[in-house]
């Protein structure tokens, strides 16, 4: 029977192991799963068949004609995707979710990125369909219809391997599906293209949401932030009240570059100089997803996580916020962003006006040209002295968001503006990027001292925040290289997530400066800045705390469902010490009790966003 059955169906048992094998080819070659033990290895491997075979088996069901044409065509798709995955995940290290893909005028500026990450063997990708198109051609013998019997028992086999599949992902990790936060372990245990068929549901389950919510979806979640609020340091509380708020978001920049040399010379001179005249955080998180620098804006004006997939500024810019922004406005203050790109990049010019933004400087407000603009468009040097004259201009008090470029994948500036050389590795990327971050160290000076020139410096307060990561675990062995480590493991993937956080004041910081080493992220700034202006956030809703409360305990999430404490780091299934890095035995005592606050957190914020929960708020 088994033999009869191949030999009939030698085309589709060929169309399902060439799909087979080119899935798990991507799966090593493409992405950079971390496989700790043979039996993830064995998952990794049998999952593509789970979807292949019941998949490819529909062809059973069709007509002798349209048997090939189905199993060319479905291989040419999932090719397809493949690639597509292949080519986002080198840069975001992440996997397509459907949100993304309404996210496409995005990639009209990312020619330069595309091209540094197409790979030439994707067209080996293709070479099985040639031979199949040739078979197909060359083998016209008719198959002879397949009995009913033989499809029951090909898709008996076909449940057997679903079912084989789940029960090994369920031993390997208890309970994957229920807080499904990390992609990559889905990939891993379901595989890549169930993991988008898992996407597809939940994105249609939280297009629901909004419809059934009402007032009492928000009651839980109300409680839930105001017993977590802590109470502002009395020491710290309204120190910069009226003052003027400068926050510039640093692009790609992480905090592993501070007081790094390379080739004896200082990557950011400025900033080391700089922090000792500010408030530094040096254990702050960046919590972004798949919006990116988007992501990085949305947290800090709403003190809410990012969606899971997608940008929040695409896929529900049409929700009511309680940023704070629209905070400031009841305090006399205007709200202004300054970025020299499109307005529409990011869906920026809707979803600022939700935000409560009044004024959205874009690229049309810049004088730009050849000559000072490079990669994806004008360099921070002119954007901020640009910036730093029309804000010279603005009613006061006001707070100023300026986003820079320079500094953005894939590193690349003109040879004029490298003030220090590459770094050698064997990552282009890695190498490049020090030059460029040590170009946006250079235009930061210039910004300061142009602030002083027009007279703003004094009485604002001057904030610098990195917004995401800008090396990618692509990069891991070069960065390892950097970092003098042997390997770069999830304990330090995570530690790499690291971004600066530099809150500087004048007349106040420059005379007592701090280093702050306790644990925060990007969703404790909104609560922190709020109240160093001398406005109490108690009774928003909010996740986040001021960082200087005695009363906050020290805490990260990041947005994969990974933690992090001044005692405990939590990611991949595994507990670590913070301090030492060490591997925790008994995790289960450690880590389980932050656990169920981390997933609680990400719901919450999940219910609120896809519900749209805060039309229901009265403060």
């Amino acid at each position: 029977m088994k033999e009869h059955f191949f030999k009939k169906q030698w085309f589709l048992c060929l169309s399902i192991f060439f799909m087979w094998m080119k899935t798990y080819f991507i799966y090593k070659l493409g992405f950079h799963l971390r496989i700790d033990h043979p039996f993830q290895e064995l998952i990794l491997l049998i999952n593509p068949l789970s979807f292949l075979i019941p998949v490819f088996g529909i062809s059973l069901f069709c007509r002798e004609k349209t048997k090939r044409l189905f199993l060319l065509s479905a291989n040419v798709i999932l090719t397809g995707i493949l690639i597509a995955n292949c080519i986002f995940y080198g840069f975001y290290i992440d996997f397509i979710t459907i949100p993304v893909l309404f996210q496409a005028k995005n990639l009209g500026g990312l020619g330069s990125s595309f091209q540094e990450l197409f790979n030439p063997l994707f067209i080996v990708l293709f070479f099985d369909l040639a031979l199949l198109a040739w078979l197909s051609k060359t083998r016209r013998k008719t198959e002879a219809k397949i009995p009913r019997k033989a499809i029951k028992i090909y898709y008996g086999a076909a449940a057997g391997i679903v079912l084989l599949n789940l029960t090994l992902s369920e031993i390997e990790q208890p309970k994957f599906l229920s807080h499904s936060f990390d992609r990559e372990v889905l990939v891993k245990n379901i595989g890549l293209f169930q993991f988008h068929l898992f996407d597809g549901i939940t994105q249609t389950f939280n297009l629901t949401q909004k419809a059934v919510a009402d007032e009492n979806s928000l009651a839980t979640i109300e409680n839930y932030t105001n017993a977590d609020y802590s109470k502002p340091n009395k020491d710290m509380f309204g120190i910069a009240k009226g003052r003027n708020v400068i926050f510039v978001t640093l692009e790609s920049t992480q905090s592993f570059v501070i007081n790094e040399k390379v080739n004896g010379k200082e990557i950011t001179p400025f900033l080391n100089q700089f922090i000792h005249k500010s408030y530094y955080f040096d254990h702050f998180y960046q919590q972004t997803e798949q919006g990116k620098t988007s992501d990085s804006e949305f947290v800090v004006a709403n003190s809410l996580y990012p969606s899971l997939s997608g940008s929040v500024f695409f896929t529900k810019s049409e929700n009511q916020y309680n940023s704070m922004y629209k905070t400031l406005a009841q305090h006399d203050y205007i709200s202004t962003v300054f970025h020299a790109n499109n307005k529409r990049f990011w869906n920026r010019d809707v979803m600022y006006e939700a935000l409560g933004i009044d004024r959205f400087y874009d690229v049309d407000h810049f004088s730009v040209t050849a000559d000072n603009s490079t990669g994806w468009g004008l360099k921070d040097k002119e954007f901020l002295a640009q910036s730093a004259d029309i804000m010279k201009e603005l009613p006061e008090p006001f707070y100023s968001s300026l986003l820079t470029l320079t500094n953005h994948f894939p590193f690349q500036i003109d040879d004029k503006d490298k003030l220090i050389d590459e770094y050698d590795s064997n990552s282009e990327i890695l190498n490049r990027y020090v030059t460029t971050v040590r170009y946006q160290d250079e235009a930061l000076k210039a910004f300061i001292a142009k602030l002083k020139k027009n007279g703003l410096y004094e009485h604002s307060v001057i904030v610098l925040m990195g917004d995401h990561y800008g090396i990618s675990e692509a990069h891991n062995e070069a960065l390892a290289q950097f970092l003098g480590k042997k390997e770069i493991t999830p304990y330090d993937t995570v530690q790499l997530q690291r971004v600066p956080l530099i809150i500087h004041i004048p007349g106040i910081t420059d005379k007592n400066p701090r280093t702050v080493s306790e644990t925060g992220g990007q969703i404790d700034v909104k609560p922190t800045l709020l109240h160093l202006l001398g406005i109490d956030t108690k009774g928003m809703i909010q996740f986040g705390n001021d960082l200087f409360s005695k009363e906050r305990m020290p805490f990260a999430v990041l947005r994969n469902g990974s933690f992090i404490t001044d005692d405990y780091l939590y990611t991949k299934n595994a507990c670590y010490d913070q301090k030492t890095g060490e591997l925790l035995e008994d995790a289960e005592n450690k880590c389980a009790p932050l656990m169920e606050k981390a997933a609680e957190e990400l719901s919450f914020s999940d219910k609120i966003i896809n519900g749209d929960l805060l039309r229901f708020y009265k403060q």
